[in-house]
């Protein structure tokens, strides 16, 4: 069997990886923010096997590995492997990035949160400050960016899922925070909200979570954190029912992409152009 951390060891290898994840854009992200920065490294994306993360990863670093991006289904896995935490990983009680420090040791970093909030807000120029915001979904996607969505300094948060008790026990896990709540998709008939942003998977099947047709403020925002060349099933969705702007997690890729570069190298690329480049 083809060894895929059978590599030539570097002081500048860094991969992603995930199961499937042949298909992600973060080498060229990485490549590009490596070029714009004037730092030489080496980044690939590696597909590894389900229940054989954790030997994976120590291996990757034992080979010389620097740093790695951490997709679905392993951002758990990810949490649990590093020895210390920052705060928004603790929060998130997930970890997309993992650091190795000088003296061994794995930092585990969650940039997801941070990622979305910049498109959001610099990039769509929609600020979040004072806005009453429904968030779909209590798995591992929303639970990354609840954090970041909170200090953006929201009037509210509304956790919805098809699991209400799942979305409770999120909120209840941020019950420092008084204007958070979570719930079950039936409470929100006779609710607006000024952003509605989906944390789902249900647009990878074209399927659209179970939505009041009247959900949206006026000049309220859809955000779908999945991405595609078309727009996604909740966004068609959204524009027909009156939200006044749109927007795919394609920003927040490059945006998350951005401040795991500067974990590893201590410099923030500029974003933007490149946004419009790879779109």
């Amino acid at each position: 069997m083809t060894d895929p951390f059978d590599f030539k060891p570097s002081a500048t290898k860094f991969a992603v990886v995930g199961n499937p994840i042949s298909h992600s854009k973060s080498p060229v992200i990485h490549a590009a923010f490596g070029t714009q920065c004037g730092i030489k490294l080496e980044y690939e994306a590696i597909t590894i096997d389900i229940g054989g993360f954790k030997p994976a990863i120590r291996h990757f670093f034992a080979r010389g590995g620097r740093g790695l991006n951490v997709s679905v289904p392993f951002k758990v896995e990810a949490f649990e492997l590093a020895d210390t935490l920052s705060e928004r990983a603790k929060l998130a009680r997930a970890v997309n990035t993992l650091r190795l420090e000088t003296d061994g040791t794995l930092l585990g970093e969650n940039t997801d949160g941070v990622g979305m909030v910049k498109d959001i807000e610099n990039n769509l120029g929609f600020k979040l400050k004072h806005k009453r915001v429904l968030l779909l979904g209590a798995g591992g996607a929303a639970r990354g960016v609840l954090g970041p969505i909170l200090d953006a300094g929201v009037k509210e948060v509304v956790i919805a899922n098809r699991t209400a008790d799942k979305a409770a026990a999120l909120a209840s896990q941020f019950q420092a925070k008084e204007n958070i709540s979570g719930g079950g998709y039936a409470r929100l008939t006779g609710e607006q909200f000024d952003a509605v942003i989906n944390g789902t998977a249900a647009s990878l099947s074209s399927a659209v979570p179970p939505l009041p047709d009247d959900v949206f403020n006026a000049n309220a925002l859809a955000y779908d954190m999945m991405y595609s060349q078309e727009p996604t099933s909740f966004l068609v969705w959204a524009k027909q029912h009156n939200a006044a702007q749109t927007a795919d997690g394609f920003g927040m890729l490059i945006e998350q992409a951005a401040a795991s570069f500067k974990l590893w190298h201590g410099v923030m690329p500029e974003t933007g152009e490149l946004i419009k480049t790879l779109r």
